[in-house]
């Protein structure tokens, strides 16, 4: 080999890496010794949002085309199933952070105002890519989600809110699917039928349970209106439109069928690969939703009701947040 013998340390930039903890306390005169954990565990993070960030486009490339063969969708389903476990990491980095006490926090936490995770520009690129829209955030004041971020961040993340997302690519690749009707089955009138037979079932249970009063049965009979109510808009397509309108449904009708086809028949094999890539989806969405919460829990307990250091409500905006900002 003519090049020089790659050394460990060189090829991780270690002398970079770990020069990069430059606590702001110390710089005061009183370094505060868990300021490093902090800085050590937040840095860890947006290495990890980078590696998310780098799964998520690799999946995207695989679903931007007109066919998505099974080979490569089985890499993208690798892709979002590495999400999954990384998650599972950036859950444990709080259990970490719970060592540090509320007061050996306060030691440092001044120096860091306005400093906050609002400006994590990779955690917003994230979330765009993923397909959540500017008003699906919670939000905390009238401005801008980008407004906390300096202007090359705020165009980065503007950006993407216009690229390719996991959620229209998914959308677009479940309209295609092509068993919905096949030969003389046709899955939509199958399972509509199927529904109404669970509907019946359910007003019989009710109706002829002798261990419910009638104020009972009356409000199970109400609440199994609204049931019937929800899937009659499942199939009608006008109905099911004003609901995307309204807001209050978001996948089209098409794929709204293939996604419920999927579900229902994952265990054929040639549908086993679809199901794992909706599943993961959700398991994504589910696994941020968890971390936001216990993020909003650590906050609450190493602040309690004071206002964040990014000058939001602190736990209460976390939770709020953990509630309300999904995608699918």
């Amino acid at each position: 080999m003519s090049k020089d013998a790659l050394y460990y340390g060189d090829y991780l930039q270690l002398g970079r890496l770990l020069s990069a903890q430059d606590l702001e306390s110390g710089k005061e005169g009183k370094p505060a010794h868990d300021e490093m954990l902090f800085i050590i565990v937040h840095q860890a993070y947006e290495l990890w949002f980078k590696q998310i960030l780098w799964e998520i486009d690799g999946a995207i490339r695989i679903l931007d085309r007109t066919s998505v063969e099974e080979k490569a969708l089985g890499a993208a389903v690798a892709h979002l199933e590495r999400i999954v476990s990384i998650q599972r990491v950036l859950l444990q980095q709080i259990d970490v952070m719970e060592t540090m006490t509320p007061l050996d926090f306060l030691d440092f936490r001044d120096a860091l105002v306005p400093a906050s995770g609002f400006q994590s520009a990779q955690w917003r690129l994230i979330e765009n890519r993923l397909g959540m829209r500017p008003g699906d955030r919670h939000a905390f004041t009238q401005a801008p989600y980008t407004s906390r971020l300096n202007s090359p961040d705020a165009k980065k993340v503007t950006a993407a809110e216009t690229g390719s997302t996991m959620f229209a690519l998914v959308e677009t690749w479940l309209a295609r699917t092509p068993f919905i009707r096949f030969g003389t089955y046709d899955f939509w009138q199958a399972y509509h039928e199927a529904v109404g037979r669970m509907l019946a079932s359910d007003r019989s249970l009710i109706q002829d349970n002798p261990t419910l009063n009638d104020a009972e049965k009356a409000s199970q009979l109400k609440n199994l209106e609204k049931t019937e109510v929800h899937f009659a808009a499942l199939f009608d397509a006008g109905a099911y439109g004003k609901l995307i309108t309204s807001g209050e449904r978001r996948l089209s009708h098409e794929a709204l069928k293939a996604a419920l086809l999927i579900n229902l028949y994952r265990d054929e094999p040639i549908l086993h690969l679809p199901f794992r890539l909706l599943q993961s989806l959700v398991d994504i969405d589910e696994g941020f939703t968890t971390w936001r919460y216990r993020h909003a829990l650590m906050v609450s307990r190493m602040i309690g009701t004071k206002i964040g250091t990014g000058g939001s409500s602190g736990h209460e905006y976390l939770r709020r947040s953990a509630e309300h900002n999904r995608v699918f």
